[in-house]
């Protein structure tokens, strides 16, 4: 069976942990001991007598303030898919966590509380799904049981998320109206809502189409470590060992070496310990080359006739992170993978204004949460692609230099 990853995401108390504890309860995907834990610790108790939000409140701080302040992953399967879930933080100041769960998902379920409608986080969280690239949304309008099942409330809301999706580019959105905590078209369709046509949630994620085609135009390898054991069993062996980040490698092939952007063949492949002819994407590998040339840690070997950019000055939209403001001239760690790099913030261009969506002129130093687009420098060429063409090679992270915490997250132009 294929894997389906997706993130819940919106503002706080929108009943994103309830929705995935519903999810896991209704698929009888929960264990007898899980089940004495909840009714042992429940007091926001629905009618089968238990909190479903603590499956995924698992901090102490969590479960007694009811909120949720780290990601919590959870994993589940049906006879169709196997499920792996992010549930985000609502509150503004962990939208970092939000990102964070969100770059490794394909699917984002955006919820809206069916008495408040699209409000600033709704948007905020929808940004993010935009710059991330996120082909599949999901809008669940929540809470519908405080609403009386209104048809009327949730076609507004469906029209006011459509005019954020329409700004955003945001193309393939469904809409639910579903109520978590009594159970209301998450598993099962509901007698509530007679004038739904749609499908269940868990069946609309159970057969939404999600990417599985893999990048082979467009081979991508990154040397993680350098092996060169110099004993006298191995005493001339050096192979450059990594992660096939995209594309399929064979022995033989013509490769270029970046940032040098030197020319040379790959003379063997290891892979499981044994010598093999080919290695393809999301492979641990070992790529031994004809010549020598003095490679490290967070260079590409890449076709010679599928070069990606090689720049010191890069565009990128970046998700400011930190509590300290950003501005120009700031110098930071950049982190492209294995690659670690100086650089400099050039200029900020705009930012994005997440209750108008529109690009402003910055007048002032960028403050947490905010997303800017802006122009750096790194010390050294940095090998990359857009992260449009790709994700995996598109994005990079700002690190401060004395804390070493990471500040913004990059999508690079």
């Amino acid at each position: 069976m294929d894997i389906l990853r997706f993130i819940t995401a919106g503002s706080v108390d929108d009943g994103k942990s309830t929705l995935i504890g519903r999810l896991l309860y209704d698929s009888k995907n929960i264990l007898i001991d899980q089940l004495d834990a909840l009714e042992k610790h429940s007091k926001n108790k629905n009618s089968d007598g238990i909190d479903l939000a603590i499956l995924t409140d698992g901090l102490r701080a969590e479960r007694e303030q009811g909120i949720t302040i780290d990601v919590a992953y959870r994993y589940f399967s049906t006879p169709k898919r196997k499920f792996i879930i992010a549930d985000a933080p609502g509150h503004i100041q962990y939208t970092r966590n939000m990102i964070t769960g969100a770059s490794n998902s394909q699917l984002i379920v955006v919820l809206i509380d069916a008495r408040q409608g699209v409000i600033e986080q709704t948007r905020r969280h929808s940004i993010i799904a935009s710059l991330l690239k996120m082909k599949n949304v999901v809008v669940a309008v929540n809470k519908m049981d405080l609403v009386e099942y209104s048809e009327e409330v949730f076609n507004n809301i469906k029209a006011q998320y459509e005019l954020v999706a329409q700004k955003l580019g945001l193309m393939n959105v469904n809409y639910f109206p579903i109520s978590a905590f009594q159970g209301d078209n998450i598993v099962d369709k509901s007698a509530n809502t007679p004038w739904y046509e749609g499908p269940a949630l868990l069946d609309y994620l159970e057969n939404v189409e999600i990417d599985q085609l893999k990048d082979t135009e467009n081979p991508r390898f990154q040397v993680q470590y350098v092996i060169r054991p110099q004993t006298d069993e191995y005493h001339d062996y050096r192979g450059y060992a990594g992660e096939v980040i995209s594309g399929i490698y064979k022995k033989g092939d013509e490769i270029t070496v970046l940032p040098q952007n030197i020319q040379t063949r790959i003379s063997k492949i290891e892979t499981g310990g044994k010598e093999v002819e080919s290695v393809f994407t999301n492979q641990p590998a070992v790529l031994h080359i004809e010549d020598d040339i003095d490679i490290s840690r967070g260079d590409f070997l890449v076709k010679t006739d599928r070069l990606p950019k090689v720049e010191n000055e890069i565009e990128a939209v970046v998700c400011w992170l930190d509590k300290k403001e950003l501005q120009e001239g700031n110098k930071y760690f950049i982190q492209h993978k294995s690659k670690v790099l100086k650089a400099i913030i050039k200029e900020i261009e705009y930012k994005i204004d997440v209750n108008t969506l529109e690009k402003i002129p910055v007048t002032e130093n960028i403050k947490l949460n905010e997303v800017v687009k802006l122009r750096l420098k790194t010390a050294s060429p940095l090998v990359f692609d857009s992260f449009e063409d790709s994700r995996d090679t598109g994005n990079a992270i700002l690190i401060d230099e004395t804390s070493n915490s990471t500040v913004g997250a990059v999508m690079i132009l």
